[in-house]
């Protein structure tokens, strides 16, 4: 069974290699808007550094299922210039096939209106590969006629634009693997993807000062597939949270999380609403978030140089 399991993995892998989505999706998305939008690098942070770590471990017990990390790191530096700089690294693992991504993100902040319009561009790199472990009738590893490892890499670039309203909403529109690359040695194309973003907070919701409100919604395509997330959650005294996202046609998540000195630490658990639901026991996500202010640059004195 396990063996049977992990060729439909391997199969479902390379058919979206060549003609469906590439890209992740996470039920924390709200938390991971710089790596799909550059433009949202830094935008409302004010002075701020944050770090951002999810780690999604997708179909528990199905073997050969799709394990991702992301990680985030980005600040604004308004004290400096007009922008906001990010670094952006995800990794996802299927079957016997890896995906990596090192994205270098910048994005120059303009105030209009009542809110910020942030413009930003990423890029890197983008690598695909995999090392295959066979296992053959006659205990041949090495038959020529079964695929061996091979890793290879090319440029990346994404582009987007985010604007965030300072009365609580935000909006974006943006475009990964802009250059999509052919990868010949593995014989695809790194597909051109296009997001929207979108939400907005309603504080003090029903009249009750501790309770908040918001809502999120993410749209994907790469012209071939469509996928979209919405979420709302609740927040109670800007501290605790939890809330629901439903991606279309595929799965419900429950999620919940606590905010404390800085840090953000959030889990959720996705049901599947699909065949899968009759072999996997649901998808399980951990988000890890912690900001800081950037320290002010040193006071500076005059001396006057009779008394050096």
């Amino acid at each position: 069974m396990k063996k049977n399991l992990l060729i439909i993995s391997m199969i479902c892998f390379f058919t979206s290699l060549s003609y469906g989505q590439q890209n992740k999706m996470l039920t924390h998305f709200m938390y991971d808007k710089m790596s799909i939008n550059p433009g949202a690098t830094g935008v409302g942070m004010i002075n701020t550094i944050c770090g951002t770590a999810i780690y999604r471990n997708q179909w528990d017990r199905v073997n050969g299922a799709p394990t991702s990390a992301l990680f985030n790191a980005e600040a604004e530096l308004s004290r400096f210039f007009p922008g906001g700089v990010g670094l952006s690294f995800y990794h996802d693992a299927i079957g016997f096939a890896r995906q990596n991504n090192v994205v270098l993100n910048y994005s120059y902040h303009l105030n209009v209106g009542n809110g910020i319009l942030g413009i930003g561009v990423g890029l890197g790199l983008v690598s695909y590969g995999m090392n295959p472990n066979w296992v053959t009738p006659d205990n041949n590893p090495e038959d020529a006629s079964l695929p061996q490892g091979v890793t290879e890499a090319n440029f990346d670039a994404n582009f987007g634009l985010y604007y965030m309203n300072h009365s609580g909403w935000y909006a974006g529109l943006s475009t990964t693997h802009i250059p999509a690359s052919e990868l010949e040695l593995l014989n695809f194309t790194t597909a051109r993807h296009y997001y929207a973003m979108g939400g907005y907070r309603y504080k003090y919701a029903f009249g009750v000062k501790d309770l908040d409100l918001d809502f999120h919604t993410m749209m994907r395509t790469e012209l071939v597939k469509y996928s979209a997330d919405i979420n709302a959650r609740a927040i109670w005294q800007n501290l605790f949270w939890g809330g629901l996202t439903y991606r279309l046609e595929d799965g419900i998540g429950i999620m919940a999380g606590v905010e404390f000195n800085s840090f953000q630490i959030g889990y959720a658990y996705d049901i599947s609403l699909n065949a899968l639901q009759t072999v996997s026991r649901g998808s399980h996500e951990i988000l890890l978030k912690y900001c800081h202010p950037i320290p002010p640059p040193p006071p500076t004195r005059s001396r006057n140089p009779r008394f050096l």
